[in-house]
């Protein structure tokens, strides 16, 4: 019988979003340009349970969103 798994979480780096994020998508923007306005755009949702489970996520996940670029 084989030895148990040991797992240990290696990733401590923390994603960060300024904000505020594009608010449309532009031809030509890069795969992070994007994702970036994407994520931006959930954290502006008018839906507070929609904003918690994003700041739910967001925690789990190590993103951080930084307001005016403080």
């Amino acid at each position: 019988m084989g030895t148990a798994i040991d797992y240990q979480k290696v990733m401590t780096e923390i994603v960060t979003i300024n904000l505020p994020g594009p608010q449309e998508p532009t031809p030509g923007m890069s795969g992070g340009e994007l994702l970036h306005g994407f994520l931006a755009e959930l954290r502006r949702s008018p839906d507070a349970s929609t904003r918690a489970f994003v700041e739910s996520l967001c925690a789990k996940w190590n993103v951080r969103y930084r307001e005016g670029g403080k």
